[in-house]
């Protein structure tokens, strides 16, 4: 009997499970957490409580790997919403208000995490029968040519699980450097860049009216040699809004209800503040600096074991405020559904086609994360190279264009979504936008329509308004 053991029951974990499931008799499925049986937060996720956006090319890897369930609409029906990144969503981006066009472009789902990882981790185990065990992972079993299962710390004592693949999506808190060199693997390199971002979010009930008004997000500006500061309003299931106030070493949000209103407000623009100065809070404000961006070079260890394989944020974590993280670990998971189903779960050479292939999506989604990050004052782990700087001159022509071409704007929304790889940024029609820059004036304020300026300054309740 071939069996599969995942470490993690997070979105990338459940994720791997369906993967692998087609190929073996048996999935198990490891989480030290008591697992929830409705969405609800949970210890494991220190990012949960925080805005995450399931972009377009993480929504269409997991609906892929579940052929037949349905994960969108199962999300749709659960109270999630979906959003068109180019007409449905008010972006301030560093160079500007960008323009909000007739057609669609990629769609994002907006709702809690942990209404993410409860309808996936329900519809995987619907789907494939794998089983979910309430216990933690404290080892490989094997040796460096080849893991063979793992070690089990669980209520009822110590034991060993045997397996012919073993998926480590355990988070950023894994421990697979460690785990590697108890089997005499060595190599594992890794990389931390970490610009000091503290998120703060709290859930308010959303303002009668709300429906209607979009997502509304205020980016930080790396560029400006001061501490970034971003805030977002995202809708979620429940009729709330969830709003998250991210700041940079330096620029920290305040946790009293005060203070994070007065922060909202001073963001470059207002408009974040406006919105919620009036709402009614549900939670308290919540806190997390589990943020940087941090990497490991599974795809360059020389030596890599058969039967073992890192996915998710075991692999690689990015600063949350580029909402990236989920989507990638997706497009991991279907990188081993595709490498499974070619050869099964213990064909040579497996482990490694796997890593390799995870770590483009990661490469990708790393460049736009610590491209920015890189800029901040205070960052720790990196300075801006050369190359940072002819990338940052791209990018930065490129948002501008986008504040006034709608060719500039779709490439930028595919790449970010991760609805296509950074290549779609120098196609030719693209660098001839970039080059063109913004062909129609860029938004002078806020690009509201006269229905949603009504609804604004209907729930503003800020001094002089």
């Amino acid at each position: 009997m071939r069996r599969a053991v995942v470490i993690g029951a997070g979105l990338a974990g459940v994720l791997a499970a369906a993967a692998v499931a087609p190929g073996v008799d048996e999935v198990v499925v490891l989480d030290s957490d008591e697992l929830p049986d409705a969405p609800a937060h949970r210890r494991g996720l220190p990012q949960g409580r925080h805005a995450h956006l399931f972009m377009s090319g993480g929504v269409a890897a997991t609906d892929a790997l579940l052929p037949g369930v349905d994960v969108r609409r199962r999300l749709l029906d659960a109270g999630a919403h979906e959003i068109a990144a180019l007409r449905g969503m008010l972006v301030r981006s560093t160079e500007g208000w960008l323009p909000r066009w007739r057609h669609d472009g990629p769609r994002v789902l907006s709702c809690s995490r942990a209404l993410v990882d409860w309808v996936v981790r329900d519809a995987v185990v619907e789907a494939t029968g794998a089983e979910i065990r309430h216990g933690k992972a404290t080892g490989l079993l094997g040796d460096a040519g080849r893991v063979r299962g793992v070690r089990v710390s669980a209520a009822d004592g110590d034991s060993e699980l045997a397996a012919d693949l073993v998926v480590d999506a355990s988070g950023r808190g894994s421990r697979i450097t460690r785990w590697l060199e108890g089997l005499g693997v060595s190599g594992l390199q890794e990389r931390s860049v970490d610009s000091g971002l503290v998120n703060a979010t709290r859930v308010y009930r959303a303002p009668a009216g709300a429906d209607r008004f979009p997502l509304t997000v205020v980016h930080a500006d790396p560029y400006a040699g001061l501490p970034g500061r971003s805030g977002m309003v995202m809708p979620i299931e429940g009729e709330r809004w969830m709003v998250s106030l991210g700041g940079t070493r330096g620029g920290e949000p305040p946790t009293d209800p005060e203070g994070f209103l007065r922060y909202a407000l001073e963001l470059p623009d207002p408009i974040v503040g406006r919105l919620i100065s009036g709402a009614e809070p549900l939670t308290d404000i919540h806190l997390s600096r589990s943020t940087s961006n941090t990497r490991r070079y599974a795809e360059k260890v020389r030596e890599w074991p058969e039967g073992l394989v890192v996915l998710g944020d075991a692999l690689a974590t990015f600063n949350p405020a580029y909402g990236q993280g989920m989507s990638v670990a997706a497009l991991g998971a279907q990188v081993l559904a595709k490498e499974t189903g070619r050869g099964g779960v213990t064909s040579p050479g497996l482990a490694r086609r796997v890593q390799r292939g995870a770590a483009g999506p990661v490469n990708a989604a790393w460049a736009l994360a610590v491209g920015q990050d890189v800029w901040y004052p205070g960052v720790r782990g990196a300075r801006p190279r050369p190359a940072d700087r002819l990338v940052t001159a791209y990018s930065r022509r490129l948002t501008k264009a986008a504040t006034g071409s709608y060719r500039a704007g779709a490439a930028l929304w595919d790449v970010a979504s991760l609805s296509a790889g950074p290549e779609r940024v120098v196609r030719p029609r693209t660098l001839l936008s970039v080059l063109n820059g913004p062909l129609l004036p860029p938004p002078t304020g806020v690009p509201l329509t006269e229905s949603e300026r009504k609804f604004l300054n209907s729930v503003d309740r800020t001094e002089g308004d």
